[in-house]
């Protein structure tokens, strides 16, 4: 059953808009493109696991798509986790081409291709963090002690990849390419056989998840050492992408290519609620939308069918999910 759909993952909308605001110049600029680039390679080998997903039997497997859960200052994002009534299984997608080595002795994750070598973060030890907070989660809001594991798959099908060390009778079966994912599954049913989770502990476990799903802008602005003063202001140009934008004759006016828009706020707010808050007041769009009435920014925010918070001076807006 599918819990939480798949959609653009959180943190590659966050890159977007960064990369919309940040100047050409700025310093990280092209590493902050390049994550993009690889989440964006990510997000398509994520996908491609779908055709497998919908063969695991739809009554038994809770299936949860780009979960991003506080964990003090930082963020556990899971691409999937499955929740069955005897195991929940942590899955990790790899869209990388060439060689891909998992180095078990030095926790190294090592790619060669077109002749290059270069190093990336080890997606074993990432799973095994995931692995223990779940665990963790579980035990704090008191649901059985059910196993919690985890799988690493290669969704490049003509990607080969080696598992060495002296822990490889561990990790090599958490690792498998795509098109052996639901024998793997099937590993792992006859490896925990054991019911621990009712149908309900699956429901409240899958609602608590959901909730606690956040975006997860300060990790990605730690990350990169973004501060808000490095984030232009302004509604941008849809065409030119130049910004600010001006406000004229109930649209918006670019001054760099001439053309007219109704409704380039829409991109402005959703970086908005990307980058700054999650909530908006008159006061607050105005300033970041270089806007001076008070009743245009009310009916351009109305227009939007946001949710409604508070009252007077404490009214604000939010969208009703995210992303926008």
């Amino acid at each position: 059953m599918l819990i939480k759909e798949r959609t653009k993952p959180l943190i590659m909308l966050i890159l977007e808009a960064l990369l919309r605001r940040l100047p050409l110049n700025h310093q990280k600029y092209q590493q902050i493109l390049e994550a993009l680039g690889r989440w964006e390679a990510g997000y398509r080998g994520e996908q491609s696991l779908d055709y497998y997903y919908r063969d695991l039997p739809n009554q038994k497997y809770m299936i949860l798509h780009d979960l991003n859960l506080p964990d003090g200052d930082y963020n556990c994002q899971i691409d999937t986790l499955l929740l069955t009534p005897e195991f929940a299984l942590v899955i990790d997608v790899k869209n990388m081409a060439g060689k891909l080595t998992f180095d078990t002795d030095n926790e190294q994750f090592i790619q060669i291709n077109n002749g290059k070598e270069k190093g990336y973060p080890d997606p074993i030890a990432q799973a095994e963090r995931h692995q223990k907070y779940i665990r963790k989660l579980l035990a704090a809001h008191h649901f059985p002690p059910v196993p919690v594991d985890y799988l690493v798959v290669i969704s490049n099908g003509y990607t080969s990849y080696v598992v060495t060390g002296k822990n490889t009778h561990i990790v090599k079966p958490r690792v498998c390419k795509a098109d052996a994912f639901l024998n793997k599954i099937k590993l792992f049913e006859k490896l925990y056989l054991n019911s621990l989770l009712t149908a309900k502990d699956l429901r409240k476990f899958s609602r608590l998840l959901v909730k606690m799903n956040t975006i997860p802008t300060k990790h990605v602005l730690q990350k990169y050492g973004i501060q808000r003063l490095d984030l232009p202001t302004g509604v941008q140009c849809l065409t030119c992408e130049y910004l600010p934008l001006i406000r004229q004759k109930q649209q918006w006016f670019c001054p760099s290519c001439q053309t007219f828009s109704k409704d380039a706020h829409l991109q402005a707010l959703n970086d908005y609620f990307l980058l700054f808050n999650s909530t908006i007041t008159n006061r607050q769009f105005r300033e970041f939308a270089h806007l001076k009435s008070r009743d245009t920014a009310k009916r351009l925010l109305f227009a939007c069918n946001f949710q409604c918070h508070g009252k007077n001076r404490y009214y604000s807006y939010s969208p009703k999910k995210i992303p926008w």
